[in-house]
C-alpha cells in the first residue's frame, strides 16, 4: 500500500495523471467470415484479403461491439452505398477512387450494434472492393447468422432500381437517384426475412438488350451475364456454391419486346428456356421458379413464357402476369418513367401473396417497406 501511495505522489508531483490507455486500432481483412458476412456475388482475392462486387444489392452485415467503423475501400468508378444501424436508416456514403476509408457509422452508444452496408447502384455505375474493415476506437466485430431463407432475384432496370429515387418521371438517370434497396428486389426479401442476390442490369433482356437494332444482342444479355461472377467482367464465372436459394424469381423480356426488331418466338424461348435450364442444372431440380411478365411488355408474349417453361417438365416453374395499369402513371414513376418507391412497393406487394402461398411462407404483420 505504502509503495502504491509513494508512486501515486510521484506521478502527481511531476504534473502526470492516471488515464486508461486509448484504445488501440483494429482491423479486419473483408474476407473474415467470422467477422463480416457478405452476400451475393463476390470474389475474394485471398493475397490480400479483399473481396471485389458490383452486382445490386449486394451486402456487408456485421455485429458492432463498439462506437465506430470505417472501412477501406476502392471503385472503378463511383457506387453508392446505404447504412443500418440496428434495422434503422443511418445514412449513406460514395464508394470513388483507390484505397479510401470512409466512416460507415461513429458516436454509438456504448454497446452492440448490427450494422448493415448495401449496394444502391449496379455494375455500370462502379465496381466495388472492399479491402479492410477498420475500428479506430477499438472494439470487435462478429458476422452475423445467414437467414433461414434466401432468394434469387434475375432481372433489369426494374429489380435493380433504376430511377427509384427520382422525383418525377421527367428527370433524367443519375447514380444517386437509383436505389435497389427501395426496389420490390429487396423489398420483397425483408418482407419474408429473407438473405437474397441480385443479378440485374438495367436495359437488358434475355436475348435481346434495349434499343439493339438486332434482334438477338451479340453480347451483354442476362442469358450470358446470369453466368458471371461480376457484372463488368467477363472472365470470371459464378460457381453457384456460395449459396443455394429457396426460390429464384426471373423478371425478363420488357426490353427484348420494348422497341423493334423484336426476337422472334424461337429466339426469346431458346434463350429464357437457357436461364431456365442454368438454375436446375446448377441449384438441382427441386428449386422453385417463379417467372414475371413485365408490364411494360405490350406484346402478346404469354405463350413464348409457357414455352419455355414447359421445355422443363417436372420442375415447379410458376408463371405470373403483372397487369400493365396497375402503376400510376404519374405518382409512382421515378426518373426516365421507372416505378418509384410507391411503385416498386405495389410491385412487391402483388407478389409476396403469390410467394406465400408458392413457397408456404407465412403472411404476417410486417410493413410492406
Amino acid at each position: 500500500m505504502r509503495t502504491i501511495a509513494f508512486f501515486t505522489l510521484l506521478l502527481l508531483s511531476t504534473g502526470l495523471s492516471l488515464q486508461a490507455a486509448a484504445p488501440k486500432t483494429k482491423t479486419y481483412p473483408a474476407n473474415d467470415t467470422s467477422a463480416v458476412r457478405i452476400v451475393g456475388r463476390t470474389l475474394t482475392q485471398p493475397e490480400d484479403g479483399s473481396v471485389r462486387f458490383d452486382w445490386s444489392g449486394t451486402y456487408a452485415e456485421t455485429r458492432l461491439d463498439g462506437r465506430e467503423l470505417r472501412l477501406r475501400l476502392s471503385d472503378s468508378r463511383k457506387s453508392y452505398f446505404d447504412v443500418t444501424v440496428d434495422g434503422k436508416p443511418a445514412g449513406k456514403f460514395k464508394a470513388a477512387g483507390k484505397d479510401t476509408v470512409v466512416t460507415v457509422v461513429r458516436d454509438l452508444p456504448r454497446g452492440i450494434h448490427d450494422i448493415s452496408i448495401r449496394k444502391r447502384t449496379e455494375g455500370e455505375t462502379g465496381m466495388t472492393t472492399f479491402h479492410e474493415f477498420i475500428l479506430p476506437r477499438g472494439g470487435s466485430l462478429t458476422a452475423t447468422q445467414p437467414r433461414s431463407r434466401f432468394i434469387e432475384i434475375i432481372g433489369n432496370s426494374l429489380s435493380a432500381g433504376f430511377g427509384t429515387e427520382g422525383l418525377d418521371r421527367s428527370e433524367p438517370f443519375t447514380p444517386e437517384n437509383e436505389n435497389c434497396n427501395l426496389a420490390y428486389s429487396t423489398i420483397i426479401p425483408r418482407y419474408f426475412d429473407a438473405d437474397y442476390a441480385i443479378i440485374a442490369h438495367s436495359g437488358r433482356g434475355a436475348v435481346r438488350n434495349y434499343g439493339d437494332p438486332l434482334r438477338i444482342s451479340k453480347e451483354g444479355s442476362m442469358r450470358r451475364k446470369y453466368r458471371q461472377t461480376l457484372d463488368e467482367d467477363t472472365l470470371h464465372h459464378w460457381g453457384f456454391t456460395a449459396y443455394r436459394p429457396d426460390l429464384v424469381i426471373i423478371n425478363l423480356g420488357a426490353n427484348d419486346f420494348s422497341t423493334e426488331p423484336h426476337p422472334y418466338r424461337s429466339e426469346f424461348v431458346g434463350a429464357y428456356s437457357e436461364i431456365l435450364g442454368t438454375i436446375i442444372d446448377r441449384y438441382g431440380s427441386d428449386i422453385k421458379i417463379l417467372c414475371v411478365i413485365p408490364y411494360a411488355i405490350s406484346a402478346p408474349v404469354e405463350s413464348y413464357y409457357d414455352e419455355a417453361a414447359a421445355r422443363h417438365p417436372g420442375h415447379d416453374i410458376r408463371i405470373i402476369r403483372m397487369p400493365q395499369d396497375y402503376i400510376n402513371a404519374t405518382t409512382d414513376r421515378g426518373a426516365v418513367w421507372h416505378p418509384n418507391y410507391n411503385g416498386q412497393r405495389k410491385m412487391a406487394m402483388l407478389l409476396i401473396p403469390y410467394i406465400s402461398t408458392m413457397m408456404d411462407w407465412p403472411l404476417t404483420d410486417a410493413a410492406v417497406k
